[in-house]
């Protein structure tokens, strides 16, 4: 490949897209110029990324022509299971005697919660994905498109939690919350005392340090609160000493809800938190996908040291595409 100085002026564009790109000796007459020898690989590379970003693209169109469909399904809110709780024994002795008790499940039940003018129904897949491997208390909440206010959706996730403790017995619950959800979920655990409740809190594409998308959006009160620097935020930020919940952040390298896109990786000094980086995906597929319900699973199977680790550590990551 011929390189001119016509190339020059592309170069800090070039490698501020491919930040990959190694420093690497001038050529002739170009002395300490980095980065020149690998611009004949460049179109190769510039190929691939946009055949990956078409391909999430395209992929978060189905996804969310899918979900259109679905949305209807999912405005109702569900209808609660039966307690878990054994009978009570009788004292007729004409009764015959109660069924033999099952083994109590040793995995909580795992509460589900959706983002930003969304329902239930977008969980339809990891629902089936977590019931297909054991999870069978599995229950979504709706909270109201209307809410403009994260502390009030807060409070509402804390009634259902007691309410679910209560109904099957179990002491403490996971929490899956995609975008929004997952900061809702966040400020139940650290400012409402809900980590004596939430074992493992999953989040899915949430803008823990807030994201600059969209800003004719700030009209939504609650897009505000999701704004980087806004009041709630930095409660978020406050102290949370003895926190007794691990926190798994999902966050992909391809989510445009996200700006910037490390804003979905949490990091607090006082929480046990792994961010896992997803790539090849967008925003809407986060609770779909078939892989990332696979590290999801993983996630809440895996019972890690309940103490903050200060940096918000990176635990691997998922390639889907």
């Amino acid at each position: 490949m011929k390189v001119t100085t016509a190339a020059l002026p592309l170069l800090p564009l070039c490698q501020r897209l491919l930040p990959g790109l190694p420093a690497l000796p001038g050529l002739p007459g170009l002395p300490g110029l980095p980065g020149l020898t690998s611009l004949a690989g460049l179109p190769g590379r510039l190929t691939g990324l946009s055949m990956t970003l078409l391909k999430a693209s395209a992929l978060e169109v189905a996804i969310l022509a899918g979900h259109l469909l679905l949305y209807p399904s999912g405005i109702i809110q569900e209808r609660r299971s039966a307690s878990a709780l054994p009978p009570a024994e009788s004292d007729d002795p004409h009764t015959s005697p109660p069924a033999p008790r099952l083994p109590a499940p040793t995995s909580p039940p795992v509460i589900l919660l959706h983002g930003f003018i969304d329902n239930r129904s977008v969980f339809l897949l990891l629902r089936r994905s977590l019931a297909q491997h054991g999870r069978h208390q599995i229950e979504s909440l709706n909270y109201s498109p209307l809410t403009c206010d994260i502390r009030t959706a807060a409070e509402l996730l804390g009634r259902h939690v007691e309410e679910i403790c209560e109904r099957t017995g179990s002491e403490r619950v996971d929490v899956v919350g995609h975008s929004l959800g997952g900061l809702i979920a966040r400020y139940y655990v650290q400012r409402l005392g809900g980590d004596l409740r939430v074992r493992t809190l999953v989040t899915l594409g949430t803008p823990h340090a807030g994201t600059r998308v969209v800003p004719l959006a700030n009209a939504h009160p609650i897009v505000r609160q999701m704004r980087p620097g806004s009041a709630v935020l930095e409660e978020l930020t406050l102290p949370s000493p003895g926190c007794r919940t691990q926190f798994v952040s999902f966050w992909s390298d391809l989510d445009r809800v996200m700006d910037p896109l490390e804003t979905a990786c949490l990091d607090h000094p006082d929480l046990s938190v792994q961010n896992v980086r997803v790539s090849g995906i967008g925003h809407l597929a986060l609770p779909v996908h078939p892989a990332v319900a696979t590290g999801i699973r993983e996630a809440l199977d895996t019972v890690a040291p309940q103490t903050g680790n200060g940096r918000g550590e990176r635990a691997g990551g998922l390639t889907v595409a």
